[in-house]
């Protein structure tokens, strides 16, 4: 299986037609965001979305979608998360995500709760949880984590989320996860080709390959335009698209880095 294809593409939606035409067009992973607790003051005057998904929506998902890939992103760690995970995991939920901690105690935490009955991923979106990249790969239970570019970068006090992108930060987390034998997901992309977004599609493409990254979401880009994207030429377009920066050299992604990092005003150390 060539790397597009292994590529874990995860889409947030509580949308039931657009979620059979994701699964019919291989998304790997379809459902809810659930985070509500504290994002409305981390992200205050931002222009991010914040979710409106219910719980009550994975009831109409799971009874369209292939079975494994009904998805949950839940609350950062409360006094409800036993119970939430509970509930999650009651509606067939086959992957729980885990934003906003800090320590990895919270996430040794997490996986406890989820008790290997479902595939728990840690979102690393800040500083402070950077810092305890070596302690939460040690964690056996987890086997797979996602770099959260956008929380990441307001925890960091930097311009933008392609600031973390062409950072050495990341690439110094992408090495720490990878060496521990884990999966590798980073932020979000958008379709491939498109040149109407600000910054190009295709170099933001590029750097996946570069630092290694196994999966990542689907952007709300990926949704930008007129009209609703035809996920059945656009799924298989985007896995073709990594294929073809996967087989490119070393140097030629490298100079992509540089260019991204040019674009917006960085150095990327």
């Amino acid at each position: 299986m060539s790397y597009g294809q292994r590529f874990v593409l995860t889409l947030f939606t509580r949308d039931v037609d657009l979620a059979t035409d994701a699964d019919r067009a291989g998304v790997d992973r379809i459902g809810v965001d659930l985070e509500r607790l504290g994002k409305d003051v981390r992200q205050d005057g931002l222009s991010t979305w914040i979710s409106d998904h219910r719980e009550t929506d994975l009831g109409a998902l799971a009874g369209r979608l292939s079975p494994r890939r009904l998805f949950a992103r839940c609350n950062p760690l409360h006094e409800g998360s036993e119970a939430e995970i509970e509930r999650l995991l009651a509606c067939g939920v086959a992957t729980i995500m885990l934003p906003f901690f800090h320590r990895a105690d919270e996430v040794a935490r997490f996986v406890d709760l989820v008790g290997g009955r479902a595939h728990a991923v840690p979102l690393l979106e800040t500083a402070r949880a950077a810092e305890d990249v070596d302690a939460l790969c040690r964690i056996a239970e987890v086997s797979e984590i996602h770099v959260g570019l956008n929380d990441l970068r307001l925890s960091l006090g930097w311009p933008t989320h392609f600031h973390v992108l062409v950072s050495g930060l990341l690439e110094r987390l992408a090495a720490t996860i990878l060496d521990a034998g884990h999966l590798l997901a980073v932020g979000g992309v958008g379709r491939a080709g498109d040149d109407r977004l600000p910054i190009s599609s295709d170099l933001v493409l590029a750097q996946y390959p570069r630092l290694g990254a196994g999966g990542a979401l689907i952007s709300r880009a990926f949704f930008a335009g007129p009209g609703v994207p035809d996920l059945a030429r656009e799924i298989p377009a985007l896995r073709e698209r990594l294929d073809e920066h996967a087989a490119r050299s070393p140097g030629w992604l490298a100079a992509r880095r540089r260019e991204l990092a040019r674009q917006i005003g960085a150095r990327g150390d």
